[in-house]
């Protein structure tokens, strides 16, 4: 019996990804625990593991890389040796998986996807299995979506950057065609422009801007952010760092990878900073991990820093060197992604001094790093040149109090202006 491969279920949220590729040809024999084909989900993409085996048969006009697929979307089938395809292999419509069982939590190297035991899993999600597919597209609570579309007009939508969710069809029981995308592009309402090559989700947004825009306003709405700001005397930490250099020959410490270090030893030493907002709880938490935000043409990742009071600062050096290489060339798993209990973002190397860092949800606080500047300032009564750093401290008031988070900043602080403690 032919065995269906389709999309799984990355997280709760999750309602479409982005297929990215097939692993395997079609035609290829698939053994169970070959990685079958990779989806990005909201913000890293997977490969998904087949539990069963069977001979590959891709559905026609299935997704090509790059297009947004919808969950329990039908992919293709597993094949028995010399079983023809069903009749209905031509069915490209998508809807939610029929659910079979659910598994709170459960994580895997590869989420899995195809037939009666295909799963998919992230960090706190569910997994989800299933074997049957809705003929219609699902309608979720906060946006009205058209019902059908053709696989060419889905194509045509990705490639001028429409939302064919959006428009009216003109086909059989409002099927969205080719000619209504052209239209709605001309219109110019039916969709908007996109940067560069990025695969277009739902309001022409790729899924990883989605995620952002949706945890962002989820920051505002449900923490009670306040922003402290100093300034660092930075001398030593930037003799510090040029001793370094001129020490090491590759793996130099940058100056964020130093006031890493420097924040995981004060969250040892400030543990409320470390804690999370939980069902009208709190809850402080004893191991240290830290995510740092990096810059990708994809948006905003925090890549996490597993025990990072463990670390020494060339282990602190190597690790994010891998995970910032890993996140700009869309390699993360979702195990790096998860776990974070404090975030660091830098915006010095841009030339920004000081700004407001929106809280990672459900972490109580983000520090973000300014610029080094050569400054004048007064040491013995005299005026001299100075190296001057600003930090900027979002915390959450329902979780801290201004004077225990002000102490932390201090904290950090005081081991910047004394780095050799760091070592």
């Amino acid at each position: 019996m032919a065995i269906e491969i389709t999309v799984p279920r990355l997280g709760w949220s999750m309602d479409e990804g982005t297929f990215t590729q097939w692993l395997k040809q079609e035609g290829e024999w698939v053994r169970k625990g070959d990685m079958l084909f990779v989806l990005e989900g909201d913000k890293a993409a997977q490969e998904i593991e087949s539990f069963d085996e069977g001979t590959l048969y891709c559905v026609p006009n299935g997704p090509k890389p790059g297009e947004v697929v919808q969950v329990g979307q039908l992919l293709g089938y597993l094949l028995a040796k010399g079983e023809q395809p069903p009749s209905a292999s031509g069915s490209t419509t998508a809807g939610p998986a029929t659910a079979g069982t659910t598994a709170p939590g459960t994580t895997a190297p590869g989420t899995t996807a195809p037939g009666t035991t295909a799963t998919g899993a992230t960090a706190g999600a569910a997994t989800t299995t299933g074997t049957s597919v809705t003929a219609a597209a699902s309608e979720t609570s906060d946006r009205v979506v058209s019902p059908i579309s053709s696989p060419r007009a889905r194509r045509r939508a990705m490639e001028l950057g429409v939302d064919w969710q959006a428009i009216q069809g003109t086909g059989r029981n409002g099927r969205v065609r080719e000619r209504d995308v052209l239209a709605a592009a001309s219109d110019g309402w039916g969709g908007q422009v996109r940067s560069g090559n990025l695969p277009v989700a739902s309001g022409g947004l790729s899924a990883t801007r989605r995620t952002i825009a949706q945890r962002m306003v989820a920051s505002h709405q449900q923490t009670a952010p306040v922003t402290l700001v100093t300034t660092v005397d930075a001398t030593q930490l930037v003799t510090v760092r040029s001793f370094l250099k001129s020490m090491l020959s590759d793996n130099v410490p940058s100056y964020g990878d130093i006031i890493l270090k420097a924040c995981a030893v004060a969250l040892r030493k400030h543990p409320r900073m470390n804690a999370r907002w939980e069902s009208e709880n709190l809850l402080e938490q004893s191991d240290i991990h830290i995510g740092v935000a990096v810059d990708t043409e994809d948006g905003l990742l925090a890549p996490v820093l597993q025990h990072a009071d463990r670390l020494t600062l060339n282990e602190i050096a190597k690790r994010s060197k891998e995970l910032v290489e890993k996140a700009r060339g869309r390699r993360l798993s979702a195990d790096e992604l998860r776990g974070g209990t404090f975030t660091i973002t830098n915006l010095g190397a841009m030339g920004i001094d000081a700004f407001t860092p929106v809280i990672n949800l459900p972490q109580c606080a983000i520090l973000g790093i300014g610029r080094i500047a050569r400054v004048p300032v007064v040491r013995n009564d005299q005026v001299v040149p100075g190296d001057q750093l600003t930090l900027s401290l979002t915390f959450d008031h329902r979780i801290v109090d201004g004077a225990p988070a002000a102490r932390f900043l201090q904290e950090i602080a005081r081991l910047l202006e004394n780095p050799k403690e760091l070592s």
